[in-house]
C-alpha cells in the first residue's frame, strides 16, 4: 500500500505543492483521497480548482498502479459538504468480479510512464505531433470524461496572447510574487533538502526567443549558471476541458490531464503546464474551443519532442498516508 501511494504521489501539481493525503482502510481494501487545503494557493487558486486537478492526477496514478498490481480499481468521486476534503475512494477488487473499472489492463499498461513523466521546461523540437498520436491523446482525455483539443491558426494566436497578458499581469502582481517565493527554491541548501516546490534546476533556461509560453519561475531573482535559449517558434498546445465546472469536474480534468501525459510519455513526448491565464478569471473563459463554444478550460498543456524534465522532490509517503484497520 505504501508503494501504491508512492506511485500516486509522482503526479504533477501546481508549483509541485502536492496537495493530497491518502487513507487506507484495511477492512474494506479502500483508499480515500483527501485534499490537503494547507497546501492551497489562495491567490492563484482561490476556488481550489488547481488543487483538485492535482489531486485528480494523483488519483489517476493510483488507479494505474492498482491495475498494474493485478487489482481492479473501483473508483468513486465523492462530494460531502460536511467533509469537503474527502474527494474520492478507490476500492481494490479482485479481477473478473464485475465491480471494478472496465479497461483496467489499459490503465496498467501506462504504469512505466508514471515515474518517467516529468514536467519539461526546456526547448522542444519543431517536429509536428503526428495525427495518430493526437488522436490517442484525445481518446485518453475522453476516457476520463474530458475533452482535449489542439488550438490552431487564429485560435492558437489568441491563446498565446492571453498567456502574454497573464504573464504581464503577474510581473506586477504581489500575490504572484508571494506564490513563487513560497513554492520555488533557489538557494542551494533548500534545493537539496526540500520535499516539495520547484527547485531551480527544474526551472529550465530563460527564454531568449520563440513563441512557447513559458513561466519564469525565477521571477525577478537571479539563478547562478542559468542558461538562456531559444524555444519553439510554433508551440504545440492542448486544451483540456470539461462540460461543467464543479469540484467533481476538476477531479475528472486532473485524471484526464495525467492520463494524457502518461500516454504522451509512452509516445516519446515531453510536456509542461501553462497555467498563467487560468489563474485570471477573465482570461480563462476566452481560452475555450471556439468551434464547439462549450465547456470550461481546465488546463493548457505544452507538448512536443524534447528533453524530459528532471525529477522534482516528493514528500515522504509517511507524511501523506494513514493506514487504518
Amino acid at each position: 500500500m505504501t508503494a501504491l501511494v508512492g506511485d500516486a504521489a509522482a503526479a504533477p501539481s501546481m508549483h509541485n505543492a502536492q496537495p493530497w493525503r491518502f487513507r487506507y482502510l484495511r477492512h474494506s481494501r479502500t483508499f480515500e483521497l483527501r485534499a490537503d487545503f494547507d497546501r492551497a494557493m489562495p491567490h492563484a487558486d482561490p476556488r481550489t480548482r488547481a488543487l483538485h486537478i492535482g489531486c485528480g492526477a494523483a488519483l489517476l496514478n493510483l488507479r494505474v498502479a492498482v491495475a498494474h498490481e493485478g487489482w481492479q480499481p473501483e473508483t468513486r468521486l465523492l462530494h460531502d459538504p460536511a467533509d469537503p476534503a474527502l474527494l474520492a475512494a478507490v476500492r481494490l477488487t479482485e479481477p473478473g468480479n464485475g465491480t471494478g473499472e472496465s479497461g483496467s489492463s489499459d490503465l496498467g499498461a501506462l504504469y512505466p510512464a508514471v515515474h518517467e513523466r516529468h514536467s519539461s521546461r526546456f526547448p522542444f523540437e519543431e517536429t509536428e505531433i503526428p495525427e495518430a498520436v493526437r488522436t490517442a491523446l484525445g481518446e485518453a482525455a475522453r476516457h476520463e470524461g474530458a475533452m482535449l483539443s489542439f488550438p490552431t491558426s487564429w485560435h492558437l494566436q489568441e491563446v498565446l496572447e492571453l498567456v502574454q497578458e497573464a504573464e504581464a499581469r503577474n510581473l506586477t502582481d504581489r500575490g504572484s510574487d508571494q506564490d513563487l517565493a513560497e513554492w520555488t527554491r533557489i538557494d542551494a541548501p533548500s534545493v537539496n533538502t526540500t520535499d516539495d516546490g520547484v527547485p531551480d534546476y527544474a526551472f529550465g533556461p530563460r527564454k531568449r526567443g520563440g513563441k512557447a509560453p513559458m513561466r519564469d519561475f525565477a521571477g525577478r531573482r537571479r539563478v547562478a549558471g542559468r542558461d538562456t535559449e531559444d524555444f519553439e517558434r510554433n508551440p504545440q498546445l492542448a486544451l483540456v476541458s470539461t462540460l461543467n465546472d464543479r469540484p467533481e469536474d476538476w477531479l475528472r480534468a486532473g485524471q484526464a490531464v495525467e492520463r494524457v501525459l502518461l500516454v504522451a510519455t509512452v509516445e516519446g513526448l515531453a510536456g509542461s503546464f501553462v497555467t498563467q491565464p487560468l489563474e485570471w478569471t477573465d482570461l480563462r473563459w476566452p481560452l475555450r474551443d471556439p468551434v464547439t463554444g462549450t465547456g470550461y478550460t481546465q488546463m493548457l498543456l505544452r507538448l512536443g519532442y524534447g528533453p524530459k524534465g528532471p525529477l522534482t522532490p516528493r514528500r515522504p509517503v509517511s507524511e501523506v498516508l494513514d493506514i487504518q484497520p
